[in-house]
């Protein structure tokens, strides 16, 4: 754990150089999800929050970095017949990998098995990296992690320019997000972060969970927290997932979508925003790390 914490901390302190020298205009915002345990809702915001932008005219791509548990697929009703690994160490293509759902949002299936990873050759690498030059007219990158704290989760956040962590009122969860924001900020990951509230009853409740949250991050970390939103409990969701339709499209008006839609407009509404990453650029720090 020492070692990769080494590499982490190298990786967010400096840019590494290329090994690959690609020209590439298109320049997304990489926007890593995570959670401090399972079960709040994380991969359900993904798929969704993804939906909503897309149908805000932004071209999304989705990448199931839950790497042995992923499940967007599932919720976006696909059963796929390849994941990265096949293009990786496979002779298949971008194209022929990368699903398109719900309004054009595309999904890049996280296959199984993250220490495949390591045993990929350089070759293999450099060509996975050109490869993905057929996506260069991505707007978005949603990283969606794994769940909990680990070398993968804190890798991947390493990896992304933005950085949202998802919770919910509870006392156990707010523990787990708070343990998954403490290692980030030991690791000096990153010095910021934006929250979501999710399963609230109202909105006072939002307020008064990231408010709470805030003041203990305040007081014993150094990072500064954005709150993005809150996401209503809703039943909707539930039924939602068995139907295996986003819940955008299965139930367009329900109090969670509309939630949804807030805070996917909050998210493109942001300001001073200038991305310095590129799709090749995220799998390039995502190689070094696991190499």
């Amino acid at each position: 754990m020492l070692d990769q914490a080494e590499q982490l901390r190298k990786l967010a302190q400096v840019d590494k150089q290329s090994k690959v020298d690609l020209v590439c205009n298109a320049k997304p915002r990489i926007i890593a999800v995570a959670s401090g345990k399972g079960g709040v809702g994380k991969s359900n915001f993904v798929v969704n929050v993804s939906i909503a932008l897309q149908k805000m005219h932004k071209k999304v791509l989705i990448f199931d970095g839950d790497m042995g548990m992923g499940n967007d697929d599932v919720l976006m009703g696909f059963l796929p017949k390849y994941n990265v690994y096949d293009v990786i160490l496979g002779n298949k293509t971008i194209e022929e990998v990368v699903i398109k759902g719900p309004f054009g949002v595309k999904l890049l299936p996280g296959g199984t098995g993250i220490l495949k990873i390591e045993g990929i050759t350089k070759t293999q690498r450099e060509d996975f990296i050109k490869k993905l030059s057929s996506l260069s007219d991505v707007e978005y990158i949603i990283l969606d992690t794994g769940a909990g704290i680990n070398r993968d989760v804190l890798a991947f956040i390493t990896c992304c320019e933005e950085f949202i962590t998802i919770t919910t009122p509870e006392p156990t969860s707010l523990t787990d997000a708070y343990s998954l924001l403490k290692a980030v900020n030991h690791f000096k990951l990153k010095d910021r972060a934006k929250v979501i509230i999710n399963r609230v009853m109202d909105i006072k409740e939002g307020e008064k969970t990231f408010n709470k949250f805030n003041s203990v991050v305040n007081k014993f970390l150094s990072i500064e927290l954005e709150y993005l939103g809150y996401i209503s409990d809703d039943k909707n969701l539930i039924q939602a997932v068995r139907n295996q339709i986003p819940l955008l499209i299965n139930y367009p008006s329900s109090q969670a979508s509309k939630d949804i839609n807030f805070i996917a407009n909050k998210l493109t509404g942001i300001k001073n925003f200038e991305s310095k990453a590129s799709v090749q650029n995220l799998f390039k720090k995502i190689f070094n790390i696991f190499s």
